[in-house]
């Protein structure tokens, strides 16, 4: 059974060792629950908490949450519409101010991430063509996707307010944490 106790992170724990707790107490908050909507739901509150409590640049995210592969929402009013036109992500659970609705494959760091399946690190977002600013305060941003049977189902999003705020150890831990989310959800 959830409990809020599992969103505490000691004050002077490491990143490794926040990361590790986060993992874990995503597992067990995971556990019988394969419903995306409420396992992202969690785990977006378990990364806020998480960032919070790590110094800087980390303690500088702005929003963490996930974005989905649009087709997971039941919606009549796509039938009809091409492939293309429906390869869109939709907002997920997230911790942060209010985000963009609706983002298309290939546009912004979430897109390009989400259509080439593959972690995407920007140490400052001004310099990545394209970019979608949702909260004009972000500086830099990882989108780590979802994979499941090898395509995109959803996509990790983390914004912080200061450049180059992630790096490998970041991607690293991020991608573990996709693969749990991958196998423990009914996409």
């Amino acid at each position: 059974m959830p409990h809020a106790d599992s969103s505490y992170f000691g004050p002077s724990a490491s990143k490794p060792e926040i990361y590790s707790q986060v993992l874990s107490q995503a597992e067990g908050l995971l556990y019988g629950q394969r419903n995306w909507v409420s396992n992202l739901s969690n785990v977006a509150s378990l990364l806020w908490h998480a960032y919070a409590a790590l110094p800087s640049p980390l303690s500088a995210v702005n929003w963490a949450g996930f974005y989905v592969r649009q087709d997971k929402f039941p919606n009549p009013n796509t039938q009809g519409q091409s492939q293309e036109q429906q390869k869109k992500l939709w907002l997920g659970p997230f911790q942060g101010r209010p985000a963009c609705q609706e983002i298309r494959f290939g546009r912004g760091v979430c897109g390009t991430a989400a259509e080439k399946g593959e972690t995407v690190v920007v140490g400052d977002v001004l310099q990545f063509p394209g970019h979608i600013a949702c909260d004009a305060q972000s500086r830099s941003e990882i989108v780590v996707p979802i994979l499941s049977q090898g395509e995109t189902v959803a996509i990790i999003d983390v914004d912080c307010t200061e450049v180059d705020g992630f790096d490998e150890a970041d991607r690293k831990f991020l991608e573990e944490l996709a693969g749990l989310l991958a196998n423990s959800c009914d996409w």
